[in-house]
């Protein structure tokens, strides 16, 4: 068992070797100067870096993005590390982020519980006889897990997973989304692809779900397993893909609670809500109704014991990666290994886990993420470190205003939505205007099960008691000590963490062309995220609604088809291409908001030439900003999962979106036969 001290002195190594290759601006010793820029922007930007760069053996891949969160966890490290020392009242937020991160570094507990927590739950699963007490056991397994604008938990391994937002077409009040769920592998495409890659892993998949009932001590293991395997194919065969799932138009389906069984018969939906404390709630949206229909399908047609044995591989799977992303779980070791040794090594490529300590804090900063929050931007977030980044957000919104306004293909009343929905954009710098209340969440020092439980529980809990309720627009969805931005489309809002505003995105001793092109095009991104494929969706009270004319609608559909075509061109494997289609959200996004980015450079010069550094002038400076914001190293079968899984391009690809900018070509002197080349009329502008 690692102590505080040694976990704050681990991140610190990490955070000191960062710092000591770290300039203000640009990183010049990071680019490879035997890469031609028009050739590959990406590798000539990052390529020296990526050259004397080793991964470690507990991550799948490193770049600017991980390299800030170690600083960061550093950082809270600190803060956990305070609330252990303060002894502070129990029932206090400081009460419980000391306690929730000693439960899951008590180990010899967690060894000595054994399977005695999840016990009750195994029991109740063995005693199902009849298709009601089935619905029942799927219904008491529904969590708010899901999130399905965001980007965060795509898919719940539970067969539907609900998320509470403001409604599609009542935006003022939280409404409930029913979405897919029911596989424990990433994506149904690692279950259908004809891959040998993906049939690989699905073998091993099955040999992974053999060891977890054997560890469980469930006979017959390898049948269970065999029988499982099957329905979980049969279940992504009634999914619907992840591009499919991103067409927003597709998902607004308002059902009522009666319409389930009408259009989706097989599961005792009554039962279902029952269990689910929804049985008074009187309509859904349903994101995908061709999978509500097939899955419920599903409950009737196949047996009770498959059925069973599905429940019991999830409840264990949920438990083994009870923060999946994370690395941390709540069984006894043997079931850590395992499962690592799958999820981890198999599917991700990482040799090892993070350190124990290093998961804790992230356990932490997912449970009780505001109580750490708050005490993160006390520290760590000045007064003035946030007025200087509004004012970068300013500067951004206005070179947005600038371009829109500019506009010649769009009608006078489309052109006029766009710009009251840009206006009314709701901004929100480094942490929210309220925090969240974690009052009733009990959390003991001694029992990591149960406290992942109640975490669950009152997640699940909030979410539902919001239903019907006004939204509330300034509310976050991310912490503060979160390395990422996001846009909030139903709440045509936007959150930049306090986490993200730090060097080597931001740093108020580079220059202003480091500045705009690294957080400056990431704060672009996010609002040009309002006028992407799903954002252009919504109005500007965040109401699905058409409001483009057909022309317009027609032109926007011709320049983001162009855009998903030459995206899906890029082959990073043999024979492995990116759907352009899946990312084509992040992608348009990131061309509006280098574009903006650029344009709020300049103009911050007021007709002044950018200073000339390392013999790089202004646009240089800006576009290799850029492109150093996405330097990376993945492990290939990190990079592969993600192709599969992740709705953004591969970083390489983000970094080269420079090539539908006018003004990369003369910057670099790029020219015509070079790898990225695009002749002026098949470079894509949107915004």
């Amino acid at each position: 068992m690692k102590s505080a001290a040694v976990l704050v002195l681990s991140l610190l190594v990490a955070s000191l070797a960062f710092a000591q290759g770290q300039t203000h601006g640009v990183d010049v010793s990071a680019i490879d100067h035997s890469v031609k820029p028009g050739d590959n922007f990406f590798l000539y930007a990052n390529g020296a870096w990526i050259a004397r760069t080793e991964l470690p053996a507990d991550r799948t891949s490193l770049g600017a993005f991980n390299l800030m969160a170690d600083r960061t966890d550093k950082q809270v490290a600190g803060i956990i590390d305070s609330a252990a020392k303060s002894n502070a009242a129990s029932g206090t937020d400081l009460r419980r982020v000391a306690d929730l991160y000693a439960s899951f570094m008590d180990t010899t507990t967690i060894e000595q519980r054994g399977l005695t927590p999840i016990k009750p739950e195994l029991d109740r699963i063995a005693t199902i006889k009849t298709r009601a007490q089935l619905a029942h056991a799927l219904g008491l397994t529904l969590r708010a897990d899901v999130d399905a604008l965001n980007n965060t938990n795509f898919q719940t391994a539970n067969l539907f997973g609900l998320w509470v937002a403001p409604g599609f077409n009542d935006p003022d009040h939280y409404a409930p989304y029913l979405l897919q769920g029911g596989d424990v592998l990433p994506s149904r495409d690692y279950y259908l692809s004809d891959s040998p890659h993906m049939k690989d892993i699905l073998a091993k998949y099955t040999a992974h779900v053999a060891a977890m009932f054997r560890l469980a001590g469930y006979s017959d293991p390898e049948t269970r397993a065999a029988n499982v395997l099957s329905l979980e194919k049969s279940i992504a065969e009634k999914q619907i893909s992840l591009a499919d799932d991103e067409d927003i138009h597709h998902a607004n389906n308002l059902w009522k609670a009666s319409d389930f069984a009408v259009k989706a018969p097989g599961l005792d939906w009554p039962e279902y809500f029952r269990a689910a404390g929804l049985d008074a709630q009187k309509s859904f949206y349903v994101w995908q109704p061709t999978a509500f229909a097939g899955l419920s399908g599903l409950t009737a047609s196949v047996s009770l014991d498959v059925w069973k044995d599905w429940l019991v591989l999830h409840a264990l799977e949920a438990q083994a990666g009870a923060f999946q992303r994370t690395q941390t779980g709540t069984l006894p070791q043997r079931f850590e290994d395992e499962y690592f040794a799958f999820f981890g090594t198999t599917v991700a490529g990482a040799p090892q886990p993070r350190a124990r300590d290093q998961r804790g804090i992230a356990l932490v900063n997912s449970v009780l993420g505001d109580a750490v929050g708050q005490l993160y931007v006390k520290q760590y977030f000045s007064p003035e470190a946030k007025a200087q980044a509004q004012a970068l957000v300013a500067n951004l919104l206005a070179a947005f205003h600038a371009r829109l306004e500019a506009i010649t293909w769009m009608a006078p009343a489309t052109k006029e939505e766009a710009l009251r929905k840009l206006g009314t954009l709701q901004v929100s710098v480094g942490y929210p205007d309220h925090w969240r209340s974690y009052d009733g969440l009990v959390i003991h020092p001694d029992d990591l099960f149960g406290n992942v439980e109640r975490h669950f529980l009152f997640e699940y809990h909030y979410s539902v008691s919001r239903i019907g309720k006004p939204v509330d627009r300034k509310e976050w969805c991310m912490e503060p000590q979160t390395v990422n931005a996001v846009n909030l489309p139903l709440d045509n809002g936007l959150n930049f963490p306090a986490a993200i505003l730090q060097p080597p995105f931001f740093d108020p001793a580079a220059p202003a062309a480091s500045n705009y092109g690294a957080i400056g095009a990431i704060m672009g991104h996010e609002i040009s995220h309002t006028f992407d494929s799903e954002g252009a969706a919504f109005d500007s009270q965040g109401r699905v609604r058409n409001w483009w004319t057909s022309a317009d609608l027609a032109h926007f559909n011709a320049a983001t088809a162009a855009l998903a075509a030459q995206y899906d061109a890029y082959e990073p494997f043999p024979g492995v291409h990116v759907n352009g289609r899946q990312t084509l959200g992040e992608d348009i996004a990131d061309l509006g908001g280098i574009a903006a980015a650029y344009d709020a450079f300049h103009a911050s010069l007021h007709g002044q030439p950018a200073p000339e550094i390392n013999g790089l002038n202004g646009d240089q400076q800006f576009f290799l900003a850029f492109a150093q914001a996405w330097q990376s190293k993945f492990r290939e079968a990190s990079a592969r999962s993600r192709l599969a899984t992740d709705p953004h391009a591969p970083s390489q690809y983000r970094a080269d979106i420079v090539r539908n900018s006018d003004a990369w070509y003369p910057a670099f002197d790029v020219k015509p036969g070079e790898a990225l080349y695009l002749a002026p009329d098949q470079r894509v502008h949107i915004w």
